[in-house]
């Protein structure tokens, strides 16, 4: 292991650490521009140059691996007369527009220059000025901005899997765009944003907004998919202004995907903000006590009785929910809205075993059913980063699809399956071969009649092929929502949806993704939620609950790992927090549940599942046998989500989102019609 000196400092590091690696874990600083943890390094903006003893040469440190007996100075006077000269020069054709850009008090351009760059400038010619490029409905471009430091390019390629940005032209008449003028085609494409050192690439709802000393910025977690990407949520004047990354390696390291990022303005949009009442088949304002005294008298009357949790429902209003249903008697309530069959008293059967992390350890994928582009942006991007570094074989069971790395299609029928559980076929040979091979099924495949003999089968498949051992377990089902595995840790779940639906009182915890017409005629409806959405237009009575920026809540991801959200700003109007509501429901009704705070939730919650003892990790879950063998539908697999920018309330209600969809989605669709056409 390489010893060396910096500034006057011994460090001993791994082989291969950059200088500017050894100096960070020093705690000293390096300027860059163009070096980012994540990406390659190209070794071109010199900024963080650094004087080696005996060297000719100062040296790019973010390029050079650390040697025995270097010794290495990061503050001589021939550094600080390089970085200036290297500022002056970025400087040359950089725009005077700080107060309007809206980069300015988080720049790295605007930081550097101050810390590291010359009082003045030698250059008195005319600055060069660069036609902007137009990147769709999220990125703005000011690219006269640019610093050509190669990032974007870098994150197109390496991380996005879009090789859509690059260097057009030499010299003074460089720029970096899209070879043709288009759309960015990325669902991560924000993260240009993020990885962009100055302001060429901002972000387009966010513009002129606010500044950056303005925002009051709470740590949360997001909720629009299964992955719990970390986030911090920046607001002002009570209402959400943007949402960025928040660094997790074990999880979603330093990316968000643009409907985790861009999908704020839904929270504002169709709002509920005060309780409900049908009249006459319209919806009249009430209050609190109208409704509770009108849903407990009805529940009252009913023989049977219904709950379904929704895509967005917290921990600690499902846990509150299931007591009340529990208190009445009535085991009839389900979290999987869309009549998913797969067996939910086993979790090694529905959680994502390997972890979101583990994923860098395979060294061979099988995907059934399932699309992680789209179910889960984030998961996808980290697939990628395996094949990037090991060149891993992938196989898809399903419709033809675009994920960003090659993979091998074996066909979109169970028949492939049972091929694959009889050892036949060349990716069986595939899977043999793998020291850690590792199947990921959608959610898709399991809404069938047939799901539960699919399940089987796969976990036949997992066992045959040597994925689950005491020191791997490759078998894993891709949840595309939160909702449903919060459900489903606290045994929400077991009813029957069709009989549910058919009771005489329904009650609907901002469940608006199944179908709505399929709720009896006579049945009495309650809605609780944050969005006027498809559960809320066939409510009886509508209680209005809080949005995931507006609460402390409790949230499980596809790997089982709890996290928890927090209040950013309040609920609007007379809105609450859903476990209150209940809990002050249940008061009404004479069923008064046993617990008052929200720390006295958490605690039955724990006594649910062990899984809440631990928030932030992931505790590892018993194989057992799940599934039921049987006969499988020969018809082939359809995917979960068309859609990726209109899954849930929130994205529908986005401004944003629609915009996406109707460039990425139904554009695509066109032309996709046209080519064929």
């Amino acid at each position: 292991m390489p010893k060396l000196t910096i500034d006057g400092m011994e460090i001993t590091v791994e082989p291969g650490t950059s200088i500017l690696q050894a100096a960070e874990q020093l705690g000293i600083e390096v300027p860059r521009f163009c070096y980012h943890d994540k990406l390659s390094v190209p070794a071109n903006c010199r900024m963080c140059l650094v004087e080696a003893e005996k060297a000719p040469k100062l040296i790019a440190s973010c390029a050079m691996p650390c040697a025995d007996d270097m010794n290495i100075s990061t503050k001589s006077d021939r550094v600080k007369a390089a970085r200036q000269g290297v500022m002056e020069m970025l400087l040359i054709n950089h725009p005077l527009d700080c107060p309007i850009c809206d980069q300015g008090g988080e720049c790295d351009l605007q930081d550097q220059a101050m810390a590291y760059g010359y009082d003045r400038s030698r250059y008195e010619e005319e600055k060069r000025a660069v036609k902007d490029k137009e990147l769709g409905p999220l990125i703005k471009t000011v690219m006269t901005r640019c610093i050509h430091c190669t990032r974007c390019v870098r994150f197109g390629d390496e991380i996005a899997g879009v090789e859509e940005m690059g260097v057009i032209g030499r010299g003074e008449h460089l720029e970096i765009g899209t070879y043709i003028e288009q759309s960015i085609t990325s669902e991560l494409s924000g993260n240009l944003i993020d990885v962009c050192p100055v302001g060429a690439l901002t972000s387009k709802p966010y513009a002129f907004t606010a500044r950056p000393w303005e925002l009051t910025k709470t740590e949360s977690i997001d909720v629009l998919d299964g992955v719990g990407s970390n986030i911090r949520i920046d607001t002002r004047g009570g209402a959400v202004l943007r949402i960025l990354p928040r660094l997790n390696e074990d999880v979603n390291e330093e990316w968000i995907s643009d409907k985790t990022r861009f999908a704020w303005d839904g929270l504002k949009n169709q709002r509920l903000d005060r309780p409900y009442i049908k009249v006459n088949g319209r919806h009249q304002p009430a209050t609190w006590e109208e409704a509770f005294t009108l849903i407990a008298e009805k529940i009252k009357k009913a023989d049977k009785i219904g709950a379904v949790s929704g895509t967005l429902a917290d921990c600690e209003a499902i846990i509150a929910l299931k007591d009340l249903m529990d208190s009445i008697g009535s085991k009839q309530y389900e979290c999987r809205q869309r009549v998913a069959q797969f067996d939910a008293t086993v979790p090694a059967g529905w959680r994502f075993n390997t972890t979101i992390a583990g994923i860098e350890q395979a060294d061979a994928i099988l995907l059934v059913g399932t699309n992680p582009r789209t179910e889960a942006a984030i998961i996808n991007a980290r697939i990628r980063k395996t094949w990037l570094a090991n060149r891993i074989k992938i196989g898809v069971i399903g419709p033809e699809m675009d994920l960003n790395y090659p993979v091998k299609y074996l066909g979109d029928t169970p028949s492939v399956l049972e091929e694959l559980a009889a050892g036949k076929g060349a990716f069986a040979e595939v899977l043999k071969n793998a020291q850690n091979p590792m199947v990921v099924l959608g959610t898709g495949m399991l809404r069938r009649h047939d799901g539960m003999a699919l399940q089987a089968l796969v976990r036949k498949i997992a066992e045959k092929y040597n994925m689950v051992r005491d020191d791997w377990n490759g078998y894993n089902m891709l949840a595309n929502s939160t909702g449903v595995m919060n459900g489903l840790e606290l045994g929400f779940s077991g009813g029957d949806i069709h009989t549910i639906l058919q009771s005489d009182v329904v009650y609907l915890l901002g469940a608006d993704e199944m179908a709505v017409s399929e709720i009896g005629f006579n049945s009495f409806v309650i809605y609780q939620g944050h969005h006027g959405d498809a559960g809320a237009a066939r409510a009886d009575v509508i209680l209005p609950g809080a949005a995931y920026t507006e609460k402390n809540a409790t949230y499980v991801n596809t790997e089982g790992r709890p996290q928890h959200t927090r209040l950013a700003v309040f609920p609007p109007g007379d809105a609450r927090e859903d476990w209150k509501i209940i809990r002050a429901l249940s008061e009404v009704m004479g069923k008064t549940l046993p617990y008052n705070t929200l720390a006295e939730v958490r605690g039955r919650m724990a006594q649910q599942s062990p899984v809440f003892e631990k928030i932030g990790a992931v505790i590892p879950v018993e194989w057992a046998a799940f599934g039921k063998d049987g006969k499988c539908d020969p018809a082939p697999f359809v995917l979960p989500v068309t859609d990726f920018y209109q899954t849930d309330p929130i994205t529908r209600a986005s401004n944003v989102m629609k915009k996406c969809s109707a460039a990425f989605v139904q554009g695509a669709s066109d032309k996709k019609a046209v080519v064929n056409g």
